[in-house]
Formats: structure tokens, C-alpha cells, sequence
């Protein structure tokens, strides 16, 4: 790929890229030239991933990380950084999505999806932000949070939906403090997306608005990885702190 949106030469880190939406946007933005990083908490499904990318001709690796856990986090991505020096672009993807009923809510369900959701990003974005500042070329970070937060939602995502939350917040504050160094900050709303993560989830029956269909259909995890490239790409160049929703037209129903 050439122009705007090309990435040869790039390395991109993808959290939770093993499967699902992870899968999708490495497999895009490998596709745009990136050197990929599949960076998940299961080793056999992260190195198999960047198997399969390889196969198909592209540079991919797998990382092995555990995002709710700061020392995995600090140990992995700094082993990266030494290796590989500084990424151009970390997508912030990995996530839960177990349900919970507000009312029957738990502690330990409510911080299990900080832990991972929203914490361990905020590891990712202190750690290769830190590398990507240092390295002086700038940079870019993608949060993926949930159309969730604009209304796509089914009943049990109390916890869910203020983790996801807590990622646009993030999004904003890193998009101030980093700007300074060349690094754009953004974040995207996937509507729904038929992924392992998503049918596995546990928890109540999905009942809710986001079980209506879009008008455009559902989302397909390379849908996810479009609006991603776009925001890693020299085309967004000037693009920061912004949110995307990318939800098959799911908010004029």
C-alpha cells in the first residue's frame, strides 16, 4: 500500500490480537505494511496469529502479556522497546465482556473489568507512550472502547460500559499530555461484532437495544481495523482526541 494510509516499515502493537477485533485490525493494519505485535495474555493464540499473518506474507510477532497485571506490562513492553525500539502506533483492544446485572453486581466482577478494560490501557499508553516520546518520531494511540456508550447496549454491562467509559477518558487526558511529542490519542465505539470474546461472554441473556440489527448490518472486525488504519495512518495526521463510532448506522435506529 502506498499514499496516505501506507504503514511499511511501521511496527504496530495490538492488544488482545489474538482473536476477534484484535485479530481483524492486525490483520489490517498488517495488510497497510505494518510490522505487527500481537500482544495477548494467551501465547499459543498470540503466536499463532502472527503464524497466520506470516503465512500470508506480512511481519507479525507475538508478545505475551498480561494487561491486568502492571509487572507483565512493564516487562513485556519494555523487552519490546529494546528488541524492536520504539512502536509507531499501540491499539489499546484488548477487553472483557462478561455480563453482570447492576442490582446483582460484585465487587470482584466490577474490578476484574477496570483491571483489564480500563487499567491495564492505561499501563500500555504509560509504558510505549513513554517509549514513543523518547523515540522523538511521534507516534499513535487508538483506544477501542463500545458503541455501548452511545446506547448500543443490552442489559449487564454496568461495569462494561464504565470501563469503556473510563477509556474515552483516558483518551482525552493522553491526547493533551501527549501531543507535545507528535503522539495523537483517539478512540473508537465498535457497534456489534460477532467475535469468540463476544459469544463466550458470560452473564445474563443479552437483552437490550443492541440486539436490534443496523441498518448497514453487523460489523465485521475488519470494519474495526478501517477505522483504525485511519487514525494510525499519515492521513490523521492531525486528528486527536476524537471518537468514532463504527456501528453499521446502529445510532439512527
Amino acid at each position: 500500500m502506498a499514499g496516505r494510509f501506507a504503514l511499511e516499515g511501521r511496527l504496530a502493537v495490538v492488544t488482545g490480537g489474538a482473536r476477534g477485533i484484535g485479530a481483524g485490525i492486525a490483520r489490517v493494519l498488517a495488510e497497510a505494511g505494518a510490522r505487527v505485535v500481537i500482544a495477548d495474555r494467551d501465547p499459543e493464540a498470540a503466536a499463532a496469529a502472527a503464524a497466520r499473518l506470516a503465512a500470508a506474507g506480512f511481519e507479525a510477532e507475538a508478545v505475551a502479556v498480561d494487561l491486568a497485571d502492571e509487572g507483565s506490562v512493564v516487562a513485556a513492553f519494555g523487552a519490546l522497546v529494546e528488541r524492536r525500539g520504539p512502536p509507531w502506533a499501540l491499539v489499546n483492544n484488548a477487553g472483557l465482556q462478561d455480563r453482570e446485572r447492576l442490582l446483582e453486581g460484585t465487587a470482584a466482577h466490577w474490578e476484574r473489568m477496570m483491571a483489564v478494560n480500563a487499567r491495564g490501557a492505561f499501563f500500555a499508553i504509560r509504558e510505549l507512550g513513554r517509549a514513543m516520546a523518547a523515540g522523538g518520531a511521534g507516534g499513535r494511540i487508538v483506544n477501542v472502547a463500545s458503541a455501548a456508550l452511545i446506547g448500543s447496549i443490552v442489559a449487564g454491562l454496568a461495569a462494561y460500559t464504565a470501563s469503556k467509559a473510563a477509556l474515552v477518558g483516558l483518551a482525552r487526558a493522553a491526547a493533551f499530555e501527549l501531543a507535545p511529542a507528535g503522539i495523537t490519542v483517539n478512540t473508537i465505539l465498535p457497534g456489534g461484532v460477532d467475535t469468540p470474546g463476544a459469544r463466550a461472554a458470560s452473564g445474563p441473556p443479552p437483552e437490550g437495544p443492541a440486539r436490534r440489527p443496523p441498518p448497514l448490518g453487523p460489523c465485521t472486525p475488519e470494519d474495526i481495523g478501517a477505522a483504525v488504519l485511519y487514525f494510525v495512518s499519515p492521513a490523521a495526521a492531525r486528528v486527536t482526541n476524537q471518537v468514532l463510532a463504527v456501528d453499521g448506522g446502529f445510532s439512527v435506529t
